[in-house]
């Protein structure tokens, strides 16, 4: 009896064996399975990244080509609006540098010039007699649409006009957005400039401010040692409300920018406090090139040598409306404009004289207090910069000096 217990027992230990083996062998064939398709897995992970890598390499090889050729030709429109965007940056020349050497910058700038016309503003040209919707004589009849868009008043604001442009189209292809303001009395346009002049710059909004500015936009140039980019130091002259606020030398293009004594936009490449002042210059900035002088437009070729950017321009048609305009850029394929694409706008308005303002980040329009375009610095952030002067619509029947 004890020995079949004991059989039985052996027979039970054995079974419980084989069930353990075969729990062994079914996991080893479970692991075999999972290493095979951890392999077919690999493979194909393989497989892919190479394809991956291969197509990487490729399309780096094409676009590196694709690079060459827009960089070094055979076109040699990116050359030309790389370099003279790069040179007019003044900060950021060394870009050019990158891909091209002196002898090649040289040769692109000298290509890419605008030639100023040397005539003095003929102060006679401005007929002072604009007419719109406010006028007495009835039904206004416009030659076209734009000549409507100035003088058709905007019921909500006589005093001025905000023209915006989106996705506008220039006959050189390129699209825009930016805003023109229309000024109705220009002897309400004035300059004024940053408290801190000589010191440090002031954002045009602050500035609006503490006039009381209706509408305002950046105004001249200035020196910028170091690379500072404080906005201490404006160029040329600058006199506010016949106040001289700066006197210094200015050998660029352009020159003295400003009003007279009789509201006329005038421009004179002799730039000197003698020269405002036999002129009876009240409001003045400096800078250029000028566009537009006595109603021709001066020559330019290729770019103009100031690249594509953000600008502002401005204006005054004969009959005395001034135009602000200021043009956003560095976004996209919008970049900006060039001075060709400035005398375009310029004429389609009928401004008889016309120059360019400082642009790129300085590029600011405020209207009532508020910035309404969109500036951009080299970097591609939404922000504008301190700058020493600007242009403004002050209130009716309000002068604010800089001593205020």
């Amino acid at each position: 009896m004890d020995r079949k217990k004991a059989r039985i027992g052996n027979i039970n230990i054995k079974e419980n064996d084989i069930k353990e083996v075969d729990k062994v062998i079914q996991k080893e064939k479970q692991d075999l399975k999972d290493e095979k398709k951890n392999r077919a897995n690999a493979k194909k992970e393989r497989a892919i990244l190479k394809k991956f890598f291969i197509f990487n390499f490729i399309l780096g090889t094409v676009c590196f080509y694709i690079g060459l050729i827009i960089v070094y030709g055979p076109s040699t429109k990116f050359r030309d609006w790389f370099i003279t965007t790069a040179e007019m940056s003044m900060s950021h020349q060394y870009y050019a540098r990158w891909f091209y050497d002196e002898p090649t910058i040289a040769f692109v700038m000298s290509q890419n010039t605008i030639e100023e016309s040397k005539t003095p503003t003929d102060a006679s040209l401005y007929t002072m007699d604009q007419v719109g919707e406010s006028s007495s004589t009835g039904k206004i009849t416009y030659k076209n649409e734009y000549e409507r868009q100035i003088l058709e008043r905007d019921t909500n604001h006589l005093d001025y006009k905000i023209i915006e442009f989106n996705n506008e189209k220039l006959s050189s292809g390129r699209t825009f957005d930016g805003y023109l303001a229309v000024i109705y009395d220009p002897s309400r346009v004035h300059s004024v400039t940053s408290k801190y002049l000589g010191s440090r710059g002031e954002y045009i909004k602050d500035m609006a401010k503490r006039v009381d500015a209706l509408v305002a936009i950046n105004g001249g140039g200035f020196y910028d040692p170091g690379l500072s980019s404080n906005g201490a130091i404006p160029l040329g002259v600058v006199i506010s409300n016949g106040k001289v606020m700066w006197a210094d030398s200015y050998k660029k293009d352009g020159g003295i920018i400003g009003f007279n004594n009789d509201d006329q936009l005038i421009l004179t490449t002799s730039c000197t406090k003698a020269e405002a002042e036999k002129l009876g210059i009240r409001d003045c900035v400096s800078f250029g090139p000028f566009i537009i002088t006595n109603g021709e437009a001066s020559k330019v070729y290729g770019n103009g040598g100031w690249g594509i950017a953000p600008r502002t321009v401005i204006g005054q048609r004969a009959d005395g409306v001034v135009l602000f305009l200021v043009v956003d850029g560095r976004t996209g394929l919008k970049q900006g404009i060039d001075l060709n694409d400035e005398i375009e706008i310029m004429q389609r308005y009928e401004a008889i004289n016309a120059a360019n303002l400082d642009g790129g980040t300085s590029s600011v329009m405020i209207v009532e207090g508020e910035m309404i375009n969109d500036p951009i610095d080299s970097t591609g952030a939404h922000k504008t910069r301190w700058i020493p002067t600007g242009f403004y619509l002050a209130p009716k029947e309000t002068t604010v000096t800089e001593d205020e």
